[in-house]
């Protein structure tokens, strides 16, 4: 059996008791050894098959020919493995292999998800998830679903805001969004959510630093009704023309 296993965004508190059933019970484990470092104390004596980063297609297919060997292996990602995660990666490698294996795909708590509930409740309304790296998708299409999600006041949550190597399409994202929605909307910034130096921050558009951004974080952008109580952002379950 193949477990596909998503460990949430960083601490074992927001990781589910499914994932968390599964790695005990697994007897091989692979993952990005950033993921691997996360879950060190529930996997310290099992077998460990890890790989740096941009070695998701090596990590699938040790792992498909492990659950062809007839053991149980678990594949594990952060978040959710069916979100910007292993999941569909593995599930198209194992459908061309010419060995059939049993698969299951284990839930976990996405990034967005756990930024959220720290900052309040900001996707009470329509929400949808874009990310911002262009390794896997052209950046005309990723700017032309911000364009579209934009002009229908969707919350959006922004994946893989910004980097090194991608230093500007966070600011041109935010371009496309100022066509639509007001500077002062209401933006959540989550930073390394549910690890040790976790950070959460509420601003808006035209007051939000871009260095406060990097790949670990979450940019939250609220629809024209979302608003700030308490020091928390909240977007209103209904949506007011």
């Amino acid at each position: 059996m193949l477990y596909i296993v998503g460990i949430g965004p960083g601490s074992r508190d927001l990781m589910t008791q499914e994932a968390l059933d599964v790695i005990a019970k697994t007897e091989i484990i692979v993952g990005y050894s950033t993921y691997i470092r996360i879950i060190r104390d529930l996997i310290k004596d099992k077998e460990i098959v890890s790989t740096g980063m941009r070695g998701e297609v090596a990590r699938c297919q040790k792992a498909i020919e492990i659950a062809q060997t007839g053991k149980d292996v678990a594949i594990v990602s952060s978040g959710d493995a069916g979100i910007y995660g292993m999941a569909g990666l593995a599930l198209e490698l194992a459908a061309k292999a010419e060995a059939k294996i049993d698969i299951k795909v284990v839930p976990g708590v996405t990034a967005s998800i756990g930024a959220a509930a720290a900052l309040g409740a900001p996707l009470m309304n329509d929400f949808c998830h874009i990310s911002l790296s262009d390794l896997m998708t052209p950046w005309e299409v990723i700017t032309k679903r911000v364009d579209a999600a934009a002009s229908a006041d969707f919350v959006i949550c922004l994946y893989n805001p910004r980097s090194k190597g991608r230093p500007n399409n966070l600011r041109e994202a935010l371009d496309i969004i100022l066509k639509y929605k007001s500077p002062e909307t209401v933006v959540g910034i989550g930073k390394d959510v549910a690890r040790p130096k976790e950070i959460e921050k509420i601003t808006m558009i035209k007051d939000l630093d871009e260095e406060d951004v990097d790949m670990t974080t979450i940019v939250i952008i609220g629809n024209k009704n979302t608003y700030v109580a308490d020091g928390r952002m909240i977007t209103p379950r209904g949506y007011t023309l």
